[in-house]
């Protein structure tokens, strides 16, 4: 149990006293856990994780501030395809019946919203995005 020597136990405790997302709790319960003695192998099994995932939680506790630790790194993701401008007016767009737009149907489909974005923005996008964006786009109206 070499990992986490140089960590406050204390300042481990605060900082769970201070968390409010559920990630953050769960790094710092098993921080704690391994620095009370629990072994890996009992702290992956204890909160159902990977013994990999847990090894890489504490390597971060040792090579990061607590509250670096505990938060996840950003990862922006793929860029969108639809720049500002395009989203809205294809919001815009979805707030009219297909029928206005030229389509033989009086609502929106996953596949009739697909079918627009691809004639009019020349972008695909899978179904399962596209419901995505129909729910942005009623939950905004």
């Amino acid at each position: 149990m070499d990992k986490l020597a140089d960590v406050d136990t204390e300042a481990l405790q605060a900082a769970l006293g201070d968390a409010s997302e559920s990630k953050a709790v769960k790094r710092l319960m098993v921080a704690l856990a391994y620095a009370d003695g629990v072994s890996v192998e009992t702290v992956s099994e204890r909160y159902d994780i990977p013994r990999a995932t847990v090894y890489s939680w504490l390597d971060r506790f040792e090579q990061q501030s607590i509250a670096e630790a505990i938060t996840d790194d950003s990862r922006p993701g793929r860029p969108a395809k639809l720049d500002p401008s395009q989203r809205r007016q294809l919001a815009a767009d979805l707030a009219r019946s297909p029928a206005e737009l030229g389509y033989d149907s009086a609502e929106w489909t996953p596949e009739r919203a697909r079918e627009h974005i691809e004639r009019m923005y020349d972008i695909s996008y899978s179904l399962g995005h596209v419901r995505r964006l129909l729910q942005e786009s009623s939950a905004g109206t």
